[in-house]
């Protein structure tokens, strides 16, 4: 069993409110169904990027994101599954509910919850 991280490719702006709330609502079903197989760890949106502050080695504060892009993390999970094919289907299910991009990513040496 491994653990990965689903990261939400997000672009700049926000849906309309009817996508909106479709959204929402596939992403509950979404949480729901990851809960009810034993999956589920964490789930998370995300404040927009300009919430960030990149805290550097030297104690520097910079506010904004690390990276400017047209992109950017919008929301996370994190799951455990058998498998890298597993975690993929999730991921499959996370784009379809958001409409976006989800990047699929494996832990290093985390042991599962």
């Amino acid at each position: 069993m491994g653990t990965y991280l689903l990261s939400i490719y997000q672009p700049e702006g926000k849906p309309g409110p009817q996508a909106m709330e479709k959204i929402k609502a596939d992403l509950h079903r979404l949480n729901e169904e990851l809960r009810e197989s034993g999956s589920w760890v964490f789930t998370g949106g995300l404040h927009a990027p300009g919430t960030a502050t990149v805290v550097r080695t030297d104690g520097m504060l910079t506010d904004g994101p690390y990276v400017e892009g047209k992109e950017h993390v919008g929301g996370i999970w994190v799951i455990t599954a058998p498998d890298l094919d597993v975690a993929l289907r999730w991921g499959r299910k996370a784009s379809a509910a958001t409409g976006l991009p989800i990047e699929v990513r494996p832990f290093q040496d985390v042991e599962p919850y």
